[in-house]
């Protein structure tokens, strides 16, 4: 699971370093509104597999348990 938020933020970082040479979010009119909103939008898709990456929930790693543990008591 984490290589796929891996290869999702390396793919978003590609696209970033092609395009933002070619966007210009200080023009007028709709070329600059594309330009924000497409620099935002691709922002936020970093943000989420980044903080996917670093806060997904470890896996259950096997324990093993000792036979105190898995003994039932019985009653008296």
């Amino acid at each position: 699971m984490n290589n796929r938020f891996l290869l999702c933020l390396l793919l978003c970082a590609a696209m970033l370093y092609f395009a933002v040479p070619k966007l210009s979010p200080l023009a007028s009119g709709p070329k600059g509104i594309f330009a924000i909103s497409w620099l935002v939008f691709a922002f936020i898709v970093a943000a989420g597999n980044l903080s996917a990456l670093l806060y997904s929930p470890k896996k259950n790693r096997n324990i093993k348990r000792t036979t105190h543990d898995t003994k039932r008591m019985r009653a008296r």
